[in-house]
């Protein structure tokens, strides 16, 4: 795992045919690794700005909450689930693993499949909603019917995700030019048109329960990007270290998140009752005419984008739900089926949803929460002060290797931090005592962390991480010099 890395050769890029990505969730070698640390920041600033974050920010206002309070739960909020999100895209360059696949180490080869298949499940259902905000958005902008708009919009997502991580990361990155351009234009043009109401800055209309709501939305929001965040640095160099890995996505996806979830909550407070792309299309005209409609178009694309990285990550979720089932061999074509397969199943769950958009994002939100909120702590916890991020990346594609099928030490983590969540959560299924008591405020985040952390952390000291490091020496002796699924 310590091999040295000699900076002055130039890697190949990984194409393949006509610029196609050919890795999926197969091990990136050093010769293949390229780019920099800085081309994070564009990748997680577009993949916030877009019209669902948006809609993540509209919800404060939508409580009663002032635009005053709710800034200060969207910044805090973001800051805060960010702060969990960005460690994991540190884990990329390490490893040269897709996110997903580095949860065998702590829950073992098959019982991964528990994070995997809801991780499936949440890039499906952020996809679908991602459909319904561009059918919405396109019938405003040309007048299209919305079911025409989902299939358009669904192909051109794909094919970004067929051509893959390098053509990911370029569209980002011009994306994020424009719409660092307008937001800036947005945010300074806002202030002095004079539109917004009065006591909307007001130090009294603090609101306990919207900003309670607000505050643990926007983090869940920002945490729910850690299921696939390692899929976009898995391809820089070893050398470009943990520290400017998790502050370039940090601040990238703090930037673009808590920014463009502002835009939502300015929008919803001087156009309440109106639909996300309506409230920010008016609130762009009021600027002047004819910018709310480059404002609308932009975080268009930016949903486009980020659309067509859930495809690629749903993508290589499947493939490793696949390859435990089977061992599976990479190819091009394996990941253009996958690709084909989750774009049916989002789109099929979009035409099928009912008009109540926002009500049911909210509660999507608070699944999310409840269920990624003990895997990121353990993953963390793991990589960072359990096994130091020492992993034999040959053992965690044998299905009976030194990880083995069941990690009993990580189910039993997620277990307990899940149960220890119950009480604090308030959810459309189940309101736990706790919620109750502080008036339907979800605070379950808070526990999830520190529970399953801890127990992880604790049920770890019988690990043998020496006669692990031993292990692996002797199996990834030859990795960059043989091919590794």
């Amino acid at each position: 795992m310590d091999t040295v890395v000699n900076s002055r050769n130039t890697p190949p890029r990984p194409g393949g045919l006509r610029g196609i990505e050919s890795r999926s969730i197969d091990y990136v070698p050093l010769r293949e690794r390229h780019g920099k640390a800085w081309h994070l920041w564009p990748v997680w600033f577009t993949g916030d700005a877009h019209l669902a974050t948006v809609a993540t920010g509209v919800l404060g206002i939508s409580m009663g909450s002032n635009l005053l309070w709710t800034g200060i739960a969207i910044v805090a909020g973001c800051a805060f689930g960010t702060f969990f999100m960005a460690f994991h895209s540190s884990q990329g360059p390490q490893l040269g693993l897709p996110q997903m696949i580095q949860s065998r180490p702590q829950f073992g080869y098959l019982g991964a499949l528990l994070v995997w298949v809801v991780a499936l499940v949440t890039y499906l259902g952020y996809n679908a909603f991602n459909q319904l905000l561009a059918g919405e958005a396109a019938h405003l902008l040309f007048g299209v019917d919305p079911t025409v708009a989902y299939l358009v919009f669904t192909v051109l997502a794909v094919l970004l995700a067929v051509f893959g991580y390098d053509w990911i990361h370029k569209a980002q990155r011009w994306l994020a030019y424009g719409l660092l351009l307008v937001l800036g234009v947005f945010s300074v043009g806002i202030g002095f048109t004079g539109e917004i109401p009065a006591g909307q800055f007001s130090a009294s209309g603090f609101h306990a329960e919207a900003f309670a709501i607000q505050f643990f939305v926007a983090a869940a929001y920002q945490l729910s990007w850690a299921i696939y965040v390692s899929d976009y640095s898995r391809y820089l160099p070893r050398t470009v270290g943990v520290r400017a890995t998790f502050w370039w996505t940090y601040l990238g996806a703090l930037i673009g998140g808590a920014w463009m979830m502002l835009v939502g909550a300015v929008a919803a407070s001087l156009n309440a009752g109106l639909n996300t792309s309506e409230a920010i299309h008016q609130a762009g005209n009021a600027i002047f005419p004819g910018f709310g409609t480059v404002l609308v178009v932009l975080a268009l694309l930016g949903l486009i984008t980020i659309t067509g990285l859930n495809f690629y990550g749903a993508s290589l979720t499947l493939l490793s739900i696949a390859d435990s089932v089977r061992p599976v061999r990479s190819s091009r074509a394996k990941r253009i089926v996958t690709l084909v397969v989750c774009a049916v199943l989002s789109t099929s769950v979009a035409l099928s949803a009912s008009a109540n958009f926002l009500h049911e994002f909210e509660h999507f939100l608070g699944v999310l929460l409840l269920l990624f909120t003990p895997w990121t702590a353990i993953n963390l916890v793991d990589f960072f002060w359990v096994r130091h991020t020492h992993y034999s990346i040959r053992e965690i594609f044998n299905p009976r290797g030194m990880y083995g099928r069941w990690g009993w030490r990580g189910l039993l983590a997620y277990a307990i931090g899940f149960v220890a969540m119950l009480p604090f959560v308030n959810s459309a299924v189940y309101t736990g005592p706790v919620a109750r008591l502080l008036g339907g405020t979800d605070i379950a985040m808070l526990p999830g962390l520190v529970v399953s952390g801890a127990v992880y952390l604790l049920v770890c000291r019988s690990l043998d991480t020496a006669a692990e490091r031993a292990l692996i020496a002797r199996a990834d002796a030859d990795l960059e010099t043989a091919e590794v699924r």
